[in-house]
């Protein structure tokens, strides 16, 4: 396999980060706040970060990191709920202690044991076969989503709204509208409800904080919330447009969340359980 030359920081070099970002968290967080609190300690510039991983909406950053987490959680290092949160397993963890090679050559010697595979160069983040799995699923339903038409897209994105608890979802779809794709009101535990305007992009770029002022303005006195949704990505300057202080709060939901709200919500996806059968082998000893 070929090496790469990508700026983009391998795998294994944002091991401890990663440890690092959840210590300064409080031992605990969301993918998207380990993720920007690893980008902040290494640096990693806005150029990098656009960069994408393949056909995916995912970026290489992103991509990589994902496998930063795995390998730790394999280690025995971290730990993941089905809420999508991480934590370290333990709060004494010492990253000056730890050396991303040894992690590196034990979990893949586990896999080895487990899988006969083609061991990957060290600075790829590609490792066993229930990896190409993941990728393989991911990469189809962006390549989906990229080939619906505006107005399909347009109807995913109020199908997935309503799904979430939204109601009253309108598809509004004008053009000269600034962009509002579409109107809904969320509610929260049945009692409280506030109308949110929503955009809806079907590309693999990324979009950019300029976009997102553009949209904030079109918002303007119609209401205070406002949803943008993109099977692309974010800049990081679109990202903090989008919460700055002072002006109406936007949410994101980029192609990477995309997918895998529409894996959750079976919107397209079908999950198929494979059933596993272990023999106890003790058990026959002791009858």
């Amino acid at each position: 396999m070929k090496r790469s030359s990508s700026p983009v920081p391998t795998f294994d070099s944002m091991l401890l980060p990663t440890i690092q970002a959840l210590q300064v968290l409080g031992g605990s967080g969301t993918i998207e706040e380990i993720y920007e609190k690893v980008v902040e300690l290494l640096g990693i510039s806005d150029k990098v970060l656009e960069i994408t991983h393949g056909n995916t909406s995912q970026s290489e950053v992103e991509y990589r990191l994902a496998w930063s987490r795995t390998y730790l959680k394999k280690y025995g290092l971290l730990q993941n709920s089905a809420r999508g949160v991480w934590s370290l397993a333990e709060t004494s963890i010492n990253p000056n202690t730890l050396d991303p090679k040894e992690i590196v050559r034990v979990v893949r010697e586990a896999d080895k044991n487990k899988t006969e595979t083609l061991s990957p160069d060290a600075d790829e983040a590609i490792d066993p076969l229930e990896a190409l799995e993941e990728i393989a699923w991911h990469q189809q339903l962006h390549r989906t989503l990229l080939s619906l038409d505006p107005s399909a897209f347009e109807r995913l994105a109020q199908r997935l709204l309503r799904e979430s608890g939204f109601i009253q979802v309108q598809v509004t779809g004008k053009s000269g509208d600034g962009g509002i794709d579409g109107v809904g009101i969320a509610r929260i535990n049945g009692f409280l409800s506030f109308h949110v305007l929503f955009q809806c992009k079907r590309y693999q770029g990324s979009v950019t904080a300029s976009q997102i002022r553009d949209f904030r303005g079109a918002m303007q006195g119609r209401t205070d919330k406002g949803l943008f949704i993109t099977t692309g990505t974010f800049t990081r300057d679109a990202i903090k447009e989008a919460t700055r202080d002072g002006a109406p709060p936007i949410d994101l939901i980029d192609g990477e969340q995309l997918v895998q709200r529409l894996k959750e919500l079976g919107l397209g996806v079908k999950i198929t359980m494979i059933e596993s059968v272990d023999i106890d082998i003790d058990w026959f000893k002791k009858i």
